[in-house]
């Protein structure tokens, strides 16, 4: 009898496969890489200045898109090329090829921030230096980092739907990971107008709930685990608290001028957001309207992420302004050295974006319109992604 067991347990074993697949890795690789790859150069650019191609953040960045469009580009092949009728089963067909819907986001994606690098050098040769974060090269970078975060997730999600015991487990974990950096672009793409100065503006939580929600939400519609947006949030302020505390570790001076601030060491991003509030707070409260209609759902978990996020944020933003602040902790003594002193960023002064009472109100308003919004668009988006198998 205990032979027998043994034996059936062994079959169902031989069965149930528990790796996770080689290319999931490597597109989970290729969005670390590339991610960490970012905020390195972010950072580059704040403390040496503009560089040549070749410097080691531009490298993170490339080598996650050439490895997350090169496993990509093996796994359409070896689909399309494949004699065993079963894999084609399992794959989307694009332009006479096979292969699963994340393999050709991942594909897009590596060909985009490839592509957007020579754009970028053409950009700077023709228009000169730039700081910003939303110029034409760095648009189609985006994009391209975009493409291949939402089709690692994908991936992961279409080997979920096949995958069972210990293999799921994992890939549960994984997808909880490669949402947070959905996550994280969401909030990164509006960085300069997230600074301590901004805190304080309409303009600030207006942008703030235009995506943020909407990945928040989407991760509950798909994930196993009860606190999945907690989850992401807390992943996302542990990453961002590793680069403000390891950064300034590692020298750095300017290259370039105007120099404003004497810098010595990297200078690490912002201390984090506190998302992780509205997150546990959506978390708290999804159980009690899950059977509501999308609509109504969608109104309570929206308000729920500007209401307490902006409790937490505005008073937090007194204290980033403040001395107390001032310090390795929370890091907001440091400063890019083209930042003039004039700016009110620098001045620990806020920035006064709405003239006026109403005006700021009118923004608070269209910002939680805009929560309720992107929360709606998070279930639609978790909706689908719960029915992707390929």
């Amino acid at each position: 009898m205990a032979q027998s067991a043994t034996i059936a347990w062994q079959e169902r074993a031989a069965v149930q496969p528990t790796a996770v697949p080689w290319y999931i890795w490597a597109c989970v690789l290729a969005v670390t890489s590339a991610s960490f790859g970012g905020v390195w150069d972010i950072s580059w650019h704040e403390s040496i200045g503009r560089d040549t191609f070749w410097t080691a953040p531009h490298l993170f960045i490339h080598f996650g898109g050439i490895l997350a469009g090169g496993a990509a580009a093996w796994l359409i092949f070896s689909t399309t090329f494949s004699r065993a009728p079963k894999q084609r089963m399992g794959a989307v067909r694009i332009w006479g090829f096979y292969g699963p819907l994340g393999a050709f986001l991942c594909c897009w994606g590596g060909a985009a921030m490839v592509t957007s690098a020579p754009f970028d050098n053409w950009w700077h040769t023709a228009y000169g230096l730039d700081v910003k974060i939303l110029s034409p090269p760095h648009i189609v970078l985006i994009l391209g980092l975009m493409a291949i975060r939402f089709g690692v997730v994908v991936l992961i999600l279409a080997e979920i739907s096949r995958a069972s015991g210990v293999l799921r487990q994992k890939l549960q974990w994984l997808l909880l990971y490669a949402f947070t950096y959905l996550l994280g672009i969401a909030i990164a793409v509006f960085q300069e107008y997230t600074f301590t100065d901004y805190m304080h503006s309409a303009v600030f939580y207006l942008l703030m709930s235009l995506f943020a929600p909407m990945f928040l939400v989407a991760v509950t519609q798909v994930s196993e685990f009860r606190w999945a947006a907690t989850g992401i949030a807390a992943i996302f302020t542990a990453l961002n608290l590793l680069f403000l505390w390891l950064l300034p570790l590692f020298p750095a001076e300017p290259k370039l001028g105007p120099v404003f601030h004497h810098v010595t060491s990297f200078i690490p991003p912002p201390f984090p957001l506190l998302v992780i509030v509205p997150a546990l707070a959506m978390d708290l409260v999804r159980p009690r309207v899950q059977d509501w209609r999308g609509g109504g759902r969608a109104v309570v978990l929206g308000a729920a992420f500007l209401g307490t996020f902006a409790v937490v944020q505005w008073p937090f933003g007194d204290f980033l302004q403040s001395p107390a602040a001032r310090n390795w902790v929370f890091g907001t003594h440091y400063f890019p050295f083209f930042v003039p002193l004039t700016d009110n960023w620098v001045r620990y002064v806020y920035t006064q974006v709405e003239d006026t009472g109403a005006e700021f109100w009118l923004r608070m308003a269209l910002a939680l319109a805009a929560a309720m919004l992107s929360a709606r668009a998070g279930l639609s988006l978790g909706d689908w992604m719960g029915r992707v198998r390929r």
